[in-house]
């Protein structure tokens, strides 16, 4: 049995939040331990956000020169896939290398542990035949990964997930895709504009079914136009390979078949592979249930997807921020050195060579002073589906609101109606819709869809988070010719 190294805090999993809080921990001068068996960033940059936005800008591109026609003239366009799959390796993956992100970790002052962490009993960590003792905490940052359904014969195919829609350098002919959610959507788009035919396959009765309907309604529509076969209410029975291609055999009889088949119908934590059972916790749970300062027990706090309040880069960076503050305070205390003014965090260390020296880290609002420390609230989390249109939502769908015994007001409006719609023309698909507490007279949700949907929902976020008054939203002045001038139009629809 190795001995227990003593450390600060160890961090296992460094995706995008797990990164976030070893980072700004190692800053700190806390002595941070970081393990991660895949690479340091997670799934976001490699085969997520920012590679998925970059095939997503390409197929938009070419989306805006074919409407040149009845706008500008004529214009001509050959799809090629080469520049899109060499940029995202060479810009935005470094061909799925994370030595950058590595160095970027340890420069700060943190230490980089290769592999698989585990729990091994209260403050512990194992990885391998290394175990770390850790004296002020351990961060749960291991994401997610996909979740395949258990579909009769599909785990004997070559299917893709993300991860090879993501790395593909020569695109099929053909793509079936199972799942019509953000990410099925997102892909289908970019596959067809490209010359793919797609088919999407979704088992519920619309696409896109956590938003609003008339969301749905948009994008069934717009990824028709370009070439997409939707297929909802349609659950896939059994998949089989013949070495060529794919088939899909539906209820009631139906059949799809397609050269490639990609599933993305949502992901999982692993819990079981992370020794929950050593602490006293239950790893058959579906996620890590956490308190609003991200704890899952005494001394074990956990950030990103593994939390379950959603699978958004934004929601691990914002849960980032409040694991940093509690930890500094925790362990500030812990060190019987709290600062008096509230605005430094001042920890010493052993450098390599033994000598002591001392940090002093400027951590205004975040060092733990009376009150500073905030808490996780999500009543105006927001998300966005980068389809063309842009699919951007935040708080609550006027079903949910209707459910939680909200007394509903509802305004809409067709965005090609507002004055920067009918200028756009070609490519103007969109609405504005609110929902409001009528009793309370604030905004609970909304949704914007349009050219800049996932830009003019800013301006909705800050109305819900901070419950702005409906009579001063409408007292507010929009700029013309705006698509977020939209916004009045539905206030005025209120009700």
């Amino acid at each position: 049995m190795a001995e227990p190294e003593l450390v600060d805090v160890v961090v296992v999993g460094l995706g995008v939040g797990g990164e976030e809080v070893a980072g700004r921990l190692a800053e700190a001068g806390l002595t941070v331990v970081g393990v991660e068996r895949d690479l340091v960033g997670g799934e976001c940059p490699y085969w997520g956000c920012v590679p998925s936005k970059m095939m997503i800008r390409a197929a938009n591109a070419l989306a805006e020169a074919r409407r040149v026609d009845g706008l500008a003239g004529t214009a001509q366009v050959q799809p090629d896939w080469a520049p899109v799959a060499k940029r995202i390796r060479e810009e935005a993956t470094d061909n799925w290398n994370d030595k950058a992100a590595v160095d970027r970790f340890t420069g700060k002052g943190g230490r980089f542990v290769r592999g698989s962490g585990r729990l091994d009993g209260p403050g512990r960590v194992r990885v391998g035949e290394q175990v770390f003792q850790a004296r002020h905490g351990i961060v749960l940052g291991t994401g997610t990964r996909p979740s395949v359904p258990p579909i009769d014969g599909l785990a004997d195919t070559p299917y893709w997930t993300n991860h090879q829609a993501i790395e593909v350098e020569e695109l099929p002919e053909s793509l079936l895709i199972l799942g019509g959610g953000a990410i099925g959507l997102e892909l289908a788009q970019v596959f067809a504009r490209f010359g793919v035919r797609v088919t999407v396959i979704e088992a519920l009765d619309r696409v896109l079914a956590l938003e609003e309907p008339e969301a749905s309604e948009v994008a069934d529509a717009v990824l028709r136009a370009d070439g997409v076969e939707i297929q909802v209410g349609v659950r896939a029975e059994r998949v089989s390979h013949d070495g060529r291609g794919f088939t899909v055999h539906g209820n009631g009889g139906l059949e799809f078949t397609a050269e490639r088949l990609l599933v993305v119908t949502g992901r999982r934590a692993h819990l079981d592979e992370l020794g929950l059972d050593s602490v006293g916790l239950d790893a058959s749970q579906r996620y890590l249930p956490v308190d609003d300062r991200l704890h899952v027990t005494d001394g074990i706090w956990a950030v990103g997807d593994v939390t379950g309040e959603g699978a958004f880069t934004h929601i691990a960076m914002y849960q980032a921020s409040i694991v940093v503050a509690d930890l500094l305070d925790h362990s500030r205390h812990a060190d019987g050195a709290a600062d008096a003014s509230g605005t430094a965090s001042v920890t010493r260390r052993r450098d390599g060579r033994g000598q002591r020296r001392r940090r002093a880290t400027a951590t205004a609002g975040l060092t733990g002073a009376a009150g500073t420390i905030p808490r996780a609230d999500y009543r105006a989390l927001p998300r966005v589906t980068f389809i063309d249109p842009e699919v951007g939502a935040v708080g609550l769908t006027e079903r949910q609101a209707r459910e939680r015994g909200i007394n509903v007001q509802v305004g809409f409006t067709e965005l090609s109606s507002s004055a920067r719609g009918w200028i756009h023309k070609a490519g103007n698909e969109g609405f504005i819709k609110l929902v409001a507490d009528a009793d309370q007279g604030v905004l609970v949700g909304a949704t914007s869809v349009g050219p800049a949907g996932g830009e003019v929902l800013s301006a909705l976020v800050v109305a819900v988070h901070a419950a702005v008054p409906l009579s001063q939203l409408r007292h507010m002045i929009y700029a013309y010719p705006t698509f977020h001038r939209a916004i009045e139009d539905a206030l005025r629809n209120l009700g």
